[in-house]
Order: structure tokens, then C-alpha cells, then sequence
């Protein structure tokens, strides 16, 4: 999908990450006990297989998102069928045959994970069919809207992972040198096309000038090309209709009164043919134009200004999507209230760290239009398991709950 080398190690290795992960998850499928008001009798639950678990992924991690949803599902106990983007399906295809080797050399029936190949409508099929209780669906919040409605039609499951349009907030205590190294990566890596891209920068007055200087020099180094090599920092977008996305919003931005900071465009000559190679830009804006408050899959970044830390809080989140964000500071007091209930209000917050490369060790996803659902690590087990209210009477005599008086 034309990410660069690094990147795609990256994803690989994340996957390797999710295996051991999931490994010893499965030892740690807990259920929790509590004490019965009727005397002699003992309440607990305890957590079983879904059953069918779908899985629909996104072609800008074409692994990563797949085993994410898969090897804890399998743990769970359930099987999984897998429908990849259509704009990646040879890296669904090449996964399935690692998977399938791993289970017929430890003995495992086949069925127990499946692929399915092919356009939009074979996830239509996917959301509408009443034996497959869970379906993770990640793309863009349209899509998102779509299998939440199919799903909710037939009263099953839907884990959804959506848009982002994720903000750095750099405060005028930020260490800058770690703030440019977030943002640059945040804003470029994949081409813009991850769904933690770092789209806004929220920066304080107090810094303003200074950063913005950097942040210049930082786009004019940029090396955009192959990214099959090493030094390449930006590969191509995916397809033609994501480069009319990226000139689209351009051209709005630019309507809308933006001004460039660092210039964009198209790419042309030797090493460029396909046409799906953009230069990464930046623009000053308002937060409350409606281009900004639209996610872009492209590098386009939006630089503002603040002056007060609770406005910076205030725009970063007065944005339809919620998944991740990051402050910049090494103040104690403006950290704590980000993280508090009054500061951000996504799935991820970070402190002193970019919007974008998760860990696979906590629980990823975000709020409001990026679909509230959660994979990966942490709880996020319970997912893709029903949970069950067991009772035990080891008495001789029948009480009813809540005292109730019934002889017959």
C-alpha cells in the first residue's frame, strides 16, 4: 500500500507483538464473584465464545488491524472471518497462509480462520448476516455508519474503528525538539493516511513563531520517494481517488482563506509515474472551518494558535471525530488537567508523545464519530466474548431474591 520500509517492519513486528500478547491473554480470561444476598447460594461470572467474530480491515494497515481482532479473538474461542480492503487483498491473502501452516503443524481443524476476497459488498454481506454476532469493521466513519446501521438491524455486535482528525497541542512549555519530532512523524508517516495522523496543531502564542520556523525547515528535508528505500520518508498515497482527496481539500482550505506555511502538490517526472505521490502541506487556519473539522486521508496539516490552555482543550475536541491526541508540555499542572475529565476528551490521550503508533499492550480506539469500540490489549478481550450471570444454591431450601415470600 506504499508505506515505507520502516513502517512496514513496524507493522509486521506488531503483529509478531499481538501473538505473544494474546498468548498469555488467554490465561487471563477472569470473571468476577460476588456475594448472594440469599444465604447459602454463590454468584459469579464468567465469559464465553461469541462464536463467529467478522473482521473488516482497512488497507492502510493491511496486517496490523487483522491480527489485532483475530488472535484475540481466537483465544477467546472463536472463529474469525476476515475480509481485508480491496486495495490490499495480497497481504490478507499472504497472511492467511502463515495462519493456516501455524494451525495444520499444531493440528487445528481448518475453518477456524477464513478470508474472503473482494469488493465493497462482500462486507454488506458480512454486516447483514445474522451468523456472524461480532463484526469489527475499521475504515472511515461512512462506512462506519453503514455496518453500525446494517449490525443494529439485527441486533448483533459491531466493534468500530473509525476517522480520526487527531491535535497536537505544543505548549509554551514544550521541550520543541520533541514536539517537531512528533509532529513531522504524526503528520507525514504513511503519507497521512493512518487514522492517528496528526491533522491539527493547536500551538501557543508564546511559541508560535519559533516552531513554526522549525516546522518549515523540517517539511523542506522531507525526502518523498520509493518506499522500498531506507531513506525515503514519504511514500505514495494509495490511489488516484485519494490524490483528488488531497487536491479537493487543498483547493478548500485555500477558499476558505488558509494560508500555505509549506507548499503541497503533485509530483511528476522519473520515480513518480503513478501520479500518487504528494508533497506533505501545511496551512494556518481557524479550527471551525468546515474542511478542518473534515478528516482528510492525506498529509495536510492545520497549524493554529492558542493562548489559553482550557481554548486549546476546547478546540482540539470540538471535533466530530474523538480518537487520539497529545499534548506537548513539561508542566505537571497542564498535563494533569489534559488527562482529567475536563481535558481531552478522546480515546488517547498522550503526554509528550505524538497521536500516532499505539502499543499493542493497551486498549486502542476513540469516541463520538471514531465509533467508541476497542482492540488490542488491555480488557479489550470482553469484546468478543458474551458475558454470563451464574447463580448456585447449595442449601436444601429455595429463598427468593429480594425476600420475596412464595409457598405453595
Amino acid at each position: 500500500m506504499g508505506k515505507s520500509l520502516q513502517e512496514g517492519y513496524g507493522e509486521v513486528q506488531e503483529m509478531i507483538d499481538i501473538c505473544d500478547l494474546a498468548v498469555g491473554m488467554s490465561r487471563q480470561l477472569y470473571g468476577l464473584t460476588m456475594h448472594s444476598e440469599r444465604p447459602r447460594h454463590r454468584m459469579y461470572e464468567q465469559w464465553h465464545p461469541l462464536g463467529v467474530v467478522g473482521i473488516i480491515s482497512a488497507f492502510n494497515f493491511p496486517v496490523a488491524v487483522w491480527s489485532w481482532n483475530s488472535m484475540v479473538a481466537l483465544i477467546c474461542g472463536n472463529t474469525c472471518v476476515w475480509k481485508p480492503s480491496e486495495k490490499t487483498p495480497l497481504s490478507g491473502i499472504a497472511c492467511q497462509n502463515i495462519i493456516a501452516d501455524v494451525f495444520k503443524a499444531n493440528g487445528v481443524p481448518e475453518g477456524v480462520c477464513g478470508i474472503i476476497t473482494g469488493a465493497r459488498d462482500c462486507g454488506e454481506w458480512m454486516s447483514n448476516d445474522k451468523r456472524i454476532p461480532l463484526l469489527s469493521a475499521t475504515g472511515s466513519t461512512r462506512m462506519g455508519k453503514a455496518v453500525a446501521t446494517a449490525v443494529a438491524g439485527r441486533l448483533g455486535r459491531s466493534l468500530l474503528e473509525l476517522g480520526g482528525n487527531n491535535a497536537i497541542i505544543i505548549s509554551e512549555f514544550a521541550d520543541l525538539n520533541i514536539a517537531l519530532r512528533a509532529a513531522i512523524f504524526g503528520a507525514v508517516g504513511t503519507a497521512g493516511q493512518r487514522c492517528t495522523t496528526t491533522r491539527r496543531l493547536i500551538i501557543h502564542e508564546a511559541v508560535y513563531d519559533a516552531f513554526k520556523k522549525k516546522l518549515v525547515a523540517a517539511y523542506k528535508q522531507l525526502v518523498i520517494g520509493d518506499p522500498l528505500d531506507e531513506k525515503s520518508h514519504v511514500g505514495p498515497l494509495i490511489d488516484q481517488d485519494a490524490v483528488a482527496a488531497y487536491t479537493n481539500a487543498i483547493k478548500e482550505v485555500k477558499k476558505a482563506g488558509g494560508k500555505e506555511i509549506a507548499a503541497g502538490g503533485i509530483l511528476t517526472g522519473k520515480g513518480y509515474e503513478s501520479g500518487c505521490y504528494v508533497k506533505p502541506c501545511a496551512f494556518e487556519v481557524q479550527n471551525d472551518w468546515a474542511i478542518v473539522q473534515h478528516e482528510t486521508f492525506a498529509p495536510i496539516l492545520y497549524v493554529m494558535k492558542y493562548s489559553k490552555l482550557e481554548d486549546a482543550i476546547a478546540m482540539q475536541n470540538n471535533v466530530p471525530q474523538g480518537l487520539s491526541s497529545s499534548i506537548m508540555t513539561l508542566n505537571m499542572r497542564e498535563a494533569e488537567q489534559y488527562l482529567s475529565a475536563v481535558g481531552s476528551d478522546c480515546g488517547i490521550a498522550n503526554v509528550n508523545i505524538g497521536t500516532s503508533g499505539a502499543e499493542i499492550g493497551g486498549a486502542f480506539g476513540g469516541e463520538k464519530e471514531t465509533g467508541g469500540g476497542r482492540e488490542s490489549g488491555s480488557d479489550s478481550w470482553k469484546a468478543y466474548m458474551r458475558r454470563q450471570t451464574n447463580t448456585i444454591n447449595w442449601s436444601d431450601q429455595l429463598p427468593l431474591a429480594q425476600g420475596i415470600k412464595f409457598s405453595v
